[in-house]
């Protein structure tokens, strides 16, 4: 039964749908087969590579490796069992550097990509393209927002990877969900530029993130009924629920009661944050320049924590989580960094302070990332094998290579969890790919068997081989 039937047969509020939705025992007809999910996570300014790009383990030298053979021919002459020479190590065996340290329990689920580049030219600055072109593969328009170049731009001039796979999904059955995709953001500002928007739902259609937790919870759940007075939108629903666990499995009953918990706790954390003022963290400014800025950490947690609690209960299956923005100058004075972000990204390299700063920044969003695959580790698939994070891809990239050189070339992407089914554990080289390759690589790894996105001219070689 079909879960709106469910709902209209027991004579319960459609009030109840987003605690339901999720649940094993309501998915629709011919929804039965694995999930798979899309999280695309953005910090800007670029990186410190001598901080980022993995090492590879030392390979033995030729004299070493024939000195072990001698040994090993010794020993089975000596002794009538053979020896038992240890593997060697696999040839993609790699190092993190600090930048990448917090993902380390990871390690086995990661892919790290050094050589794909944002190929897109035309309009716009590099922080525009960088940013806007990220996700959609094409030009800009041209338009009136002047960068730091001398060719003003506007938005993008074509669909975004996650806006693209949005509209696949929704288009089955076997994988439409409520809302299809979820954009978060922490400190995204109020102004709409091609810097602060990198999801567009088509040509000049760029989608703005949700940044506040708030009204994140509201868009999944409904606004609470009284916030003054703490009343929950679930007091109303206290015989709903009752109707509902009485007629579903022990499966469903346990996923129903964990959902209802998370959507407790989740109203009294934000009444808490917003007596505390702390309800917001986005100023209407750059990130950065008033005190709000401090109250990013708790923001970004918060944000995680609705975003892996959409997913466990089906609301969408593509989502992005987007932190400041090109050019974003938050000041993270809790890892001991006063200045801006953007600002200490054009300090020369020779700076070893800034660097060390910058190395700090970036090592704070990888452990924001690693907090997003434990959540999504520790959270069982519902009515499924394993946990999200085995059926969940995400993709950790930046606008910039480097910020003060404003490369688009070796633009880092840092892929996590086993949504795909790509070869995992490794760091791969390419020389120069174009970006687009990848975003069709996942593409088709999620079934949509697309042969370009974005600009046609930057998908020559086609997919990228990931296998």
């Amino acid at each position: 039964m079909k879960r709106r039937e469910f709902i209209r047969n027991l004579g319960v509020s459609a009030a109840v749908l987003p605690f339901v939705s999720g649940l094993p025992s309501f998915a629709s007809a011919g929804a039965a087969g694995r999930k798979q999910r899309l999280i695309v996570m953005f910090s800007p300014n670029g990186i410190v590579p001598s901080a980022f790009w993995p090492d590879y383990k030392p390979e033995k030298k030729k004299d070493d490796k024939k000195k072990d053979d001698k040994a090993e021919n010794t020993a089975e002459s000596a002794q009538p069992e053979k020896v038992e020479v240890p593997a060697p190590e696999p040839p993609d065996e790699f190092l993190l550097r600090p930048i990448l340290k917090p993902l380390e329990p990871f390690k086995d689920r990661m892919l790290l990509l050094k050589g794909i580049s944002n190929k897109v030219r035309g309009d716009g600055d590099s922080h525009m393209r960088g940013m806007s072109c990220l996700l959609t593969g094409i030009e800009l328009f041209p338009g009136n927002i002047q960068g730091g170049s001398d060719t003003p731009a506007g938005w993008a001039s074509g669909i975004s990877i996650d806006q693209e796979l949005k509209n696949f999904l929704q288009s089955r059955d076997a994988s439409r969900t409520r809302f299809g995709s979820i954009e978060c953001g922490v400190a995204v500002p109020h102004r709409a530029d091609p810097w602060t928007r990198m999801s567009y739902a088509g040509p000049n259609k760029p989608v703005a993130p949700v940044d506040d937790p708030y009204q994140l919870f509201e868009r999944l759940y409904g606004r609470m009924k009284d916030k003054d007075t703490l009343k929950s939108i679930l007091d109303d629903l206290t015989d709903d629920f009752r109707k509902v666990t009485a007629k579903v499995s022990s499966e469903d009953k346990k996923l129903l009661e964990e959902h209802l918990t998370f959507v407790r706790e989740m109203e009294r954390d934000l009444q808490a944050s917003d007596e505390q003022g702390q309800q917001h963290a986005v100023p209407a400014l750059d990130p950065g320049v008033l005190n709000e800025n401090d109250n990013i950490p708790k923001i970004s947690r918060m944000q995680i924590d609705l975003l892996v609690n959409g997913f466990q209960n089906d609301f969408a299956r593509v989502a992005t989580l987007q932190y400041t923005n090109s050019v974003g100058n938050a000041r993270m004075r809790w890892v001991g960094v006063e200045e801006g972000h953007h600002t200490l990204s054009h300090d020369p390299d020779l700076n070893d302070q800034s660097q060390e700063k910058l190395i700090k920044i970036n090592r704070w969003f990888a452990g924001e990332l690693a907090y997003l695959c434990q959540r999504l580790a520790e959270t069982p698939e519902p009515g499924g094998t394993g946990n999200l994070l085995d059926n969940t891809l995400i993709v950790w990239t930046n606008e910039l290579g480097k910020g003060n050189s404003h490369t688009l070339d070796n633009i880092p992407f840092v892929l996590l969890g086993n949504g795909c089914n790509f070869k995992m554990g490794r760091f791969a080289k390419f020389e120069k790919a174009a970006h687009n390759r990848l975003w069709m690589s996942i593409a088709q790894a999620m079934g949509h068997g697309i042969t370009t996105f974005g600009n046609p001219k930057l998908c020559e070689g086609g997919a990228l081989d990931l296998a």
